[in-house]
Protein backbone atom coordinates (compact mmCIF):
# COMPACT_ATOMS: atom_id res chain seq x y z
CA UNK A 1 0.00 0.00 0.00
CA UNK A 2 1.64 3.37 -0.75
CA UNK A 3 0.50 6.99 -0.27
CA UNK A 4 -0.41 8.86 3.13
CA UNK A 5 -2.39 6.30 4.25
CA UNK A 6 -0.60 4.28 6.33
CA UNK A 7 -3.33 1.96 7.48
CA UNK A 8 -7.32 0.95 7.33
CA UNK A 9 -7.17 0.64 11.19
CA UNK A 10 -9.85 3.29 11.73
CA UNK A 11 -10.47 6.87 10.54
CA UNK A 12 -8.14 8.17 13.32
CA UNK A 13 -5.26 6.81 12.15
CA UNK A 14 -5.30 8.47 8.78
CA UNK A 15 -3.19 11.82 8.47
CA UNK A 16 -5.73 14.84 7.93
CA UNK A 17 -8.68 13.14 8.70
CA UNK A 18 -11.07 15.59 9.94
CA UNK A 19 -9.49 18.24 7.77
CA UNK A 20 -11.00 20.16 4.77
CA UNK A 21 -8.05 20.38 2.90
CA UNK A 22 -8.75 19.06 -0.80
CA UNK A 23 -6.93 15.40 -1.38
CA UNK A 24 -5.47 14.96 -5.09
CA UNK A 25 -8.51 14.09 -7.69
CA UNK A 26 -9.24 10.30 -6.30
CA UNK A 27 -10.56 7.34 -8.41
CA UNK A 28 -10.89 3.81 -7.62
CA UNK A 29 -9.54 1.20 -10.35
CA UNK A 30 -7.43 -1.80 -11.19
CA UNK A 31 -3.72 -2.13 -11.89
CA UNK A 32 -2.58 -3.59 -15.13
CA UNK A 33 0.41 -6.93 -14.58
CA UNK A 34 3.38 -5.55 -15.50
CA UNK A 35 3.82 -7.90 -18.13
CA UNK A 36 0.53 -6.83 -19.86
CA UNK A 37 1.37 -2.95 -19.87
CA UNK A 38 4.82 -4.31 -21.42
CA UNK A 39 2.46 -5.97 -24.36
CA UNK A 40 0.51 -3.00 -24.37
CA UNK A 41 3.24 -0.26 -24.65
CA UNK A 42 4.45 -1.92 -28.19
CA UNK A 43 1.10 -0.39 -29.22
CA UNK A 44 2.77 2.99 -28.58
CA UNK A 45 3.97 5.39 -31.75
CA UNK A 46 3.27 6.40 -35.46
CA UNK A 47 -0.07 8.15 -34.54
CA UNK A 48 0.24 12.04 -34.82
CA UNK A 49 -1.87 13.83 -31.98
CA UNK A 50 -1.75 11.03 -29.78
CA UNK A 51 -0.14 11.58 -26.04
CA UNK A 52 0.69 8.05 -24.81
CA UNK A 53 0.14 6.98 -21.49
CA UNK A 54 3.08 5.86 -19.76
CA UNK A 55 2.89 2.06 -18.88
CA UNK A 56 3.39 2.03 -15.65
CA UNK A 57 0.66 4.27 -15.18
CA UNK A 58 -2.08 1.68 -17.20
CA UNK A 59 -5.47 0.94 -15.73
CA UNK A 60 -8.84 0.35 -15.50
CA UNK A 61 -10.86 2.93 -13.98
CA UNK A 62 -13.97 1.48 -12.13
CA UNK A 63 -15.48 4.75 -10.31
CA UNK A 64 -14.29 8.42 -10.65
CA UNK A 65 -14.57 10.33 -7.16
CA UNK A 66 -12.50 14.03 -8.14
CA UNK A 67 -11.44 15.97 -5.62
CA UNK A 68 -12.49 15.74 -1.78
CA UNK A 69 -11.31 16.77 1.64
CA UNK A 70 -9.49 14.09 3.97
CA UNK A 71 -12.53 13.87 5.72
CA UNK A 72 -14.49 12.82 3.17
CA UNK A 73 -11.70 10.38 1.86
CA UNK A 74 -11.63 8.79 5.02
CA UNK A 75 -15.30 8.20 5.05
CA UNK A 76 -14.91 6.50 0.93
CA UNK A 77 -11.77 4.49 2.62
CA UNK A 78 -13.90 3.18 5.16
CA UNK A 79 -17.05 2.97 3.20
CA UNK A 80 -15.09 0.25 0.43
CA UNK A 81 -13.94 -2.21 3.22
CA UNK A 82 -18.01 -3.06 2.08
CA UNK A 83 -17.32 -3.47 -1.28
CA UNK A 84 -19.54 -7.11 -2.90
CA UNK A 85 -17.85 -10.21 -1.38
CA UNK A 86 -16.35 -10.45 -5.09
CA UNK A 87 -13.56 -13.56 -5.68
CA UNK A 88 -10.82 -13.10 -7.47
CA UNK A 89 -11.40 -13.41 -11.06
CA UNK A 90 -9.97 -13.17 -14.19
CA UNK A 91 -10.09 -9.73 -17.56
CA UNK A 92 -9.49 -10.20 -20.57
CA UNK A 93 -8.14 -7.90 -23.03
CA UNK A 94 -9.70 -8.09 -26.36
CA UNK A 95 -8.96 -5.32 -28.47
CA UNK A 96 -8.20 -1.73 -29.22
CA UNK A 97 -11.38 1.15 -29.64
CA UNK A 98 -11.25 4.58 -29.91
CA UNK A 99 -13.50 7.19 -27.62
CA UNK A 100 -14.93 10.23 -29.42
CA UNK A 101 -16.28 8.88 -33.37
CA UNK A 102 -15.31 11.55 -35.89
CA UNK A 103 -13.53 13.57 -32.97
CA UNK A 104 -11.55 10.94 -31.48
CA UNK A 105 -10.10 11.73 -28.18
CA UNK A 106 -8.84 8.48 -26.59
CA UNK A 107 -7.56 5.27 -28.08
CA UNK A 108 -7.75 2.75 -25.43
CA UNK A 109 -7.61 -1.27 -24.96
CA UNK A 110 -11.35 -2.80 -24.19
CA UNK A 111 -11.76 -4.89 -21.48
CA UNK A 112 -14.43 -8.37 -22.73
CA UNK A 113 -18.10 -8.44 -20.61
CA UNK A 114 -16.99 -9.94 -17.28
CA UNK A 115 -19.89 -10.34 -14.42
CA UNK A 116 -17.43 -10.07 -11.51
CA UNK A 117 -16.39 -6.72 -13.00
CA UNK A 118 -19.65 -5.50 -13.45
CA UNK A 119 -20.94 -6.71 -9.67
CA UNK A 120 -17.94 -4.90 -8.02
CA UNK A 121 -18.34 -2.00 -9.67
CA UNK A 122 -22.11 -1.83 -8.79
CA UNK A 123 -21.51 -2.41 -5.27
CA UNK A 124 -18.71 0.45 -5.13
CA UNK A 125 -21.48 3.16 -6.82
CA UNK A 126 -24.21 2.08 -4.45
CA UNK A 127 -21.34 2.14 -1.15
CA UNK A 128 -20.07 5.82 -2.05
CA UNK A 129 -23.63 7.36 -3.18
CA UNK A 130 -24.53 5.48 0.42
CA UNK A 131 -21.86 8.44 1.95
CA UNK A 132 -23.40 10.94 -0.40
CA UNK A 133 -21.26 11.44 -3.46
CA UNK A 134 -23.54 12.20 -6.31
CA UNK A 135 -24.16 9.04 -8.90
CA UNK A 136 -21.48 9.04 -11.87
CA UNK A 137 -23.89 9.39 -14.52
CA UNK A 138 -21.30 8.15 -16.89
CA UNK A 139 -21.79 4.21 -18.19
CA UNK A 140 -19.41 2.06 -17.13
CA UNK A 141 -17.07 1.01 -19.98
CA UNK A 142 -14.39 -1.17 -18.60
CA UNK A 143 -10.70 0.03 -20.82
CA UNK A 144 -7.07 0.87 -20.54
CA UNK A 145 -6.55 4.19 -21.93
CA UNK A 146 -2.96 4.14 -23.84
CA UNK A 147 -3.43 7.49 -25.32
CA UNK A 148 -5.56 11.38 -25.29
CA UNK A 149 -5.87 11.88 -28.58
CA UNK A 150 -5.92 15.82 -30.04
CA UNK A 151 -6.48 16.68 -33.72
CA UNK A 152 -5.69 12.93 -34.50
CA UNK A 153 -6.86 12.40 -38.26
CA UNK A 154 -9.79 9.60 -38.51
CA UNK A 155 -7.85 7.76 -41.41
CA UNK A 156 -4.81 7.87 -39.05
CA UNK A 157 -6.32 6.45 -36.41
CA UNK A 158 -8.15 3.66 -38.61
CA UNK A 159 -4.59 2.71 -39.94
CA UNK A 160 -2.95 2.81 -36.66
CA UNK A 161 -5.65 0.17 -35.81
CA UNK A 162 -5.76 -1.87 -38.71
CA UNK A 163 -1.70 -2.48 -37.71
CA UNK A 164 -1.82 -2.87 -33.67
CA UNK A 165 -5.10 -3.91 -33.05
CA UNK A 166 -5.24 -7.36 -34.10
CA UNK A 167 -3.90 -9.72 -31.25
CA UNK A 168 -4.51 -12.43 -29.19
CA UNK A 169 -6.50 -12.04 -25.98
CA UNK A 170 -4.56 -10.89 -23.09
CA UNK A 171 -5.76 -12.37 -19.51
CA UNK A 172 -4.40 -11.54 -16.45
CA UNK A 173 -5.62 -12.27 -12.74
CA UNK A 174 -7.64 -9.47 -10.20
CA UNK A 175 -7.06 -9.96 -6.78
CA UNK A 176 -7.87 -6.25 -5.53
CA UNK A 177 -8.85 -3.28 -6.41
CA UNK A 178 -7.50 0.22 -5.64
CA UNK A 179 -7.74 3.79 -4.46
CA UNK A 180 -5.29 6.39 -7.46
CA UNK A 181 -4.89 9.24 -6.94
CA UNK A 182 -3.99 12.20 -9.38
CA UNK A 183 -2.54 15.10 -9.25
CA UNK A 184 -2.02 15.58 -13.24
CA UNK A 185 -5.16 17.99 -14.43
CA UNK A 186 -5.46 16.60 -18.09
CA UNK A 187 -5.47 12.93 -16.78
CA UNK A 188 -2.48 10.37 -17.80
CA UNK A 189 -0.71 10.06 -14.29
CA UNK A 190 1.31 9.74 -12.43
CA UNK A 191 -1.04 8.39 -10.46
CA UNK A 192 -0.30 7.19 -6.63
CA UNK A 193 -2.06 4.16 -4.96
CA UNK A 194 -3.72 5.66 -2.09
CA UNK A 195 -5.31 2.85 -0.14
CA UNK A 196 -5.17 -1.15 -1.80
CA UNK A 197 -8.46 -3.45 -1.15
CA UNK A 198 -8.12 -7.27 -1.48
CA UNK A 199 -10.61 -9.41 -2.93
CA UNK A 200 -12.20 -12.65 -0.65
CA UNK A 201 -10.46 -15.42 -1.45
Amino acid sequence: MIGFDSGRAGSAGRPGHGGFSLMPRLFTGLQIPSDIAFVLSLKRGGLSGARWIDPENYHVTLRYIGDIDHRTAGEVYDALEMHADVEPFDLTISHLGVFGGNKPRALYAAIAPSEPLNRLQASQERLLQRIGLSPDGRKFVPHVTLARLRDTGPSDLARHIAQAGHFAPMQFSVDEFVVFSSRDSVGGGPYIVEQDYPLAA
